[in-house]
């Protein structure tokens, strides 16, 4: 058994930020991923520009700007016929687009570096409190091990069921929204714009990343997939129904080629969920999660990370009074920063899967363009971490 002050569940954004930030501030930490790295994931890949702060305190911010794609100076919203673009709201900066087969790999390296022990890859098959530490047992292939420290820490997402306290049985639903991406290239869109395009049943975005490659990403209706699909792969009858409904990813993926496999996952689970219950924290979209419809999910999971990460590694693990107290302020400024979001995410995503709140918000948008620019920053993207969160570092 190897003891630990903290062990992170997850090698994602979330997990990974949250590991570096616990090793910068002297603690012993390990991470389990279950993945082996560079991996493809369904995600928007944009990480926005108030996320440079935080990454240049962590030692990443420099990488990150190497390889990610372009600076995004606009946004817009295609749907039916319309193509509505506007500037990106003033804020940290202009966000950029990075693969998470490049960001993921990145962020867990430089957590290596600082410290962490990462266990890769491993999956954690059992967590249990005892006295005065968790103990998680973790498997690979054939090897078994086991680890115990005073902190535990889910960031597993919330797509995985497995038999972890914090993760939730499969549920289906007509009304699931499954997640589909794509890279392509030999696109036609342009390199600084960003738009979120609408379709019957389901939404998504296009955003130049890095390689030059277009990511497409999106999500649809589980029952419109049952009617769109026949015998075709979903991946490309989901493309063929969004070029069918949107004039403006028509125009752009007109000449492009996918690169790469379609990947599919989900169904996604939006909401807010405990982010510190029965001495567990949670960190990423196990945490809370956002509707895709606002490109914010990596953003939020990296700054959730460093705002954990930041209560963790200034307390005393071992007492139980100092982890409760992390875990009430960690889950009040959690709220305070992403909850907003998610509500307006949650009421965004249900106009535009259907159709006359579509149709009525493309009629709006057309007429006011700065509506997009207003949504864009409603959704997060001028709002960074709080100066004196950052300035604690």
């Amino acid at each position: 058994m190897t003891g630990f002050d903290a062990i992170v569940i997850g090698g994602g954004p979330a997990g990974a930020v949250t590991a570096l930030t616990l090793a910068r501030a002297g603690r012993s930490v390990a991470v389990v991923e279950r993945s082996e790295f560079p991996r493809r994931k369904v995600c928007g890949e944009f990480v926005s520009g108030t996320n440079s702060a935080p990454l240049d305190r962590l030692g990443v911010g420099a990488a990150w700007r190497e390889n990610a794609g372009p600076e995004i100076d606009r946004v817009g919203l295609f749907i039916g016929d319309r193509m509505i673009e506007t500037a990106m709201p003033d804020g940290h900066g202009r966000g950029r687009a990075l693969g998470r087969d490049v960001l993921d790999t990145l962020l867990l390296d430089a957590a290596r570096q600082a410290g962490a022990r990462i266990f890769q890859p491993w999956r954690a098959t059992r967590c249990e409190r005892r006295s005065a530490a968790w103990q998680v047992e973790i498997r690979r292939r054939k090897d078994n091990d086991t680890l115990c420290a005073p902190i535990l820490v889910a960031a597993h997402g919330s797509w995985e069921p497995g038999a972890l306290p914090t993760q939730e049985d499969r549920r289906h639903a007509a009304s699931d929204l499954i997640g589909f991406k794509a890279h392509f290239r030999h696109d036609r869109l342009p390199h600084d714009l960003m738009p979120l395009i609408a379709f019957l049943g389901g939404y998504g975005g296009l955003v130049r990343t890095d390689g030059g490659r277009l990511s497409l990403s999106c999500c649809i209706r589980r029952d419109r997939l049952d009617l769109i699909r026949n015998s075709e792969p979903a991946g490309p009858a989901v493309l063929r129904h969004i070029l069918g409904h949107c004039r403006g990813a028509r125009e752009a993926l007109s000449e492009a080629e996918t690169d790469g496999e379609w990947l599919a996952a989900g169904p996604i689970r939006p909401g807010i969920r405990a982010r510190y219950q029965n001495d567990v924290f949670r960190v990423g979209n196990v945490a809370g999660e956002a509707h895709p419809v606002i490109a914010e999910g990596i953003t939020m999971a990296m700054q959730a990370g460093w705002l954990l990460g930041r209560e963790l590694g200034a307390i005393d693990g071992r007492d139980p009074a100092a982890r409760a107290a992390a875990g009430r302020r960690y889950a009040a400024r959690w709220r305070r920063m992403f909850a907003p979001r998610i509500r307006f995410a949650s009421a965004l995503a249900q106009l535009l899967t259907r159709e006359p709140g579509a149709r009525a918000a493309g009629a709006l948008a057309a007429r006011w363009p700065s509506l997009v620019s207003l949504g864009a920053n409603l959704s997060g993207k001028s709002k960074g971490l709080p100066p004196h969160r950052l300035d604690a570092a």
